[in-house]
């Protein structure tokens, strides 16, 4: 009996963890900064996507839009970036990293717990998608 109930508690557990283990973004605040639609690339546009980070903040692990091309700045500050399960890198002010289709970005995050960071991600995206990331489940 106490075998059976052991068991009923482990996988109710499993089961109810995917709802407590999904993270959410801290101090983190994300806006749309400009949206343009290429008139040269018929389908496609331009997306401006301002990344605020407070110190410490950060958003969870996510994939964006399945189209988007994606080119980062540091515009401010350090932000640390793990991509596709490749090395956790910490990118200073004025540096830049790119995010293919269909990318996994694990960590992105600011590098500091005392100064703010921000980040301007620059999306060539189909014009007909309109969330540009998705948080894991």
């Amino acid at each position: 009996m106490f075998k059976v109930i052991a068991a009923a508690g482990g996988i109710i557990g499993i089961l109810a963890t995917p709802v407590f283990a999904a993270q959410k973004a801290l101090n983190a605040k994300v806006s749309v900064v400009f949206d343009q639609k290429l008139p040269n690339v018929p389908g496609k546009s331009l997306r401006g996507v301002l990344v605020e980070y407070g110190p410490g903040g950060y958003n969870p692990s996510h994939t964006h839009a399945r189209s988007a091309f994606i080119y980062a700045t540091v515009i401010e500050g350090e932000v640390k970036s793990k991509i596709n399960g490749g090395e956790e890198k910490v990118f200073k002010t004025g540096e830049n990293w790119i995010e293919m289709p269909g990318d996994h970005h694990q960590v992105s995050a600011n590098a500091s717990s005392t100064k703010p960071a921000k980040i301007l991600a620059v999306f060539v995206v189909d014009t007909t998608e309109t969330v540009l990331t998705t948080p894991d489940p």
